[in-house]
This record gives C-alpha cells, structure tokens and sequence, in this order.
C-alpha cells in the first residue's frame, strides 16, 4: 500500500532517538499541531499488537481515537491504525527512521484508509477539518519541523 502523504527530514541524532520521541505519546503533542498526547491502554509501550488513545483538538474541538500498532521495528519503523471511538478505520501513520552518518532521515507517511461516509461526514464533524489531506500536509511538515528542531537542540547539547 502506498502513502497518500509521505514527507522526509533529516535530524541530526540517532534514529534510536527520534524512535523513543515519535513512541511518547504523552509529550506527542510537543511535536504536533492537532494530536494533544495519548496514553499506552495495555501498559506494554510499543509494540506489535499494543492499543493506546490517541487525544487530538483543532480550537475549541477535542476528540479521541482507538488506535492499535500494526508495525513496531525499533529503531526503524513504527506504524499504527487509527479507528473513531465507534470502531470505525480512519487512517494509518507510519514513521520511517533510516540511520544516515550524520544522524537519520526521518519519514513521515500518511494513508488514508476507510468508509466514505467516515471521510465526507463523520471526520469533518468530529474535527472541523473539510481538508484532512491538505491539512495534513501541513501537520505532517509540522511535526518533522519540531522533530528537526529538538534534535538540533539535542545534538548541540
């Protein structure tokens, strides 16, 4: 299956690093604009199988997701399905860490998976968002900005 969104940065520290910042979930919504944290729901941390609820807010709108890792290679891959709390599959997100020897490309890769009827009414009800691919575009370019951003902060350490 190929992304819908697939963007790339290269940071400056390991991918060991950037693997331990993108499986945070509570500090997640240091790095991006819509995603506000999660929590592990089986207490494991990544891995294969795990659930955690993702909590996202555009303004005054806050919402929550079921979310379930379908692929976890430390230090290297890390990939997760987002369903709406009724079940519902919205989207994957992947992040991809290739080792560089100045540090590693980190790629961010969106897909968009799920019903019609998720896409045209229920998600922009639930997150204002009319746009979901343009905006996240943007997210995306946000969160490997701030990525980039606190390992250079890291690295200058």
């Amino acid at each position: 299956m190929e992304p819908t969104i697939s963007r790339s940065i290269d940071v400056p520290v390991d991918a060991g690093t950037v693997w331990s910042w993108v499986t945070d979930l509570p500090r997640m919504g240091e790095l991006s604009p819509e995603n506000i944290g999660g929590r592990w729901l089986d207490g494991t941390g990544p891995a294969l199988g795990a659930r955690f609820r993702g909590r996202n807010r555009n303004g005054a709108l806050q919402w929550w997701t079921r979310v379930l890792v379908v692929t976890c290679e430390p230090d290297r891959r890390f990939a997760f399905d987002v369903r709406t709390p009724l079940g519902s599959r919205v989207s994957r997100w992947e992040y991809v860490l290739t080792p560089t020897a100045t540090g590693c490309v980190v790629t961010e890769n969106w897909y968009r998976i799920g019903s019609w009827v998720v896409r045209k009414f229920m998600g922009p009800k639930v997150t204002g968002r009319v746009d979901r691919p343009g905006y996240n575009v943007e997210s995306i370019e946000h969160t490997l900005a701030a990525l980039k951003a606190r390992a250079e902060l890291r690295a200058a350490a």
